[in-house]
């Protein structure tokens, strides 16, 4: 159905958040729950339609299995990624 992962960076195509960058923390059905570390927290990540994010090919591998398995993961973690991201741009 998705081919959205968790952990995997993408950007907001609309609304006010339009070009922020997000990580993938929750997949259900045709939405996307997104937190990005700073206004966007993991308590309580932006709720938004598939069809209103750009994807990456990038994935934090770390991030998603943490998720997956619901272990510790914090805001800073999220925050780090997303500037290793934009530090090395689409390259990875």
């Amino acid at each position: 159905m998705s081919d959205f992962k968790l952990g995997q960076i993408v950007f907001s195509k609309s609304g006010r958040d339009k070009g922020e960058a997000f990580i993938v923390t929750q997949i259900s059905g045709e939405f996307l729950y997104l937190a990005n570390g700073s206004l966007r927290k993991l308590e309580k990540p932006k709720k938004k339609k598939i069809k209103h994010v750009q994807k990456t090919n990038f994935i934090d591998i770390d991030i998603g299995i943490k998720l997956l398995e619901k272990s510790y993961l914090l805001d800073s973690d999220i925050r780090k990624s997303i500037k290793n991201f934009k530090e090395v741009g689409s390259i990875v």
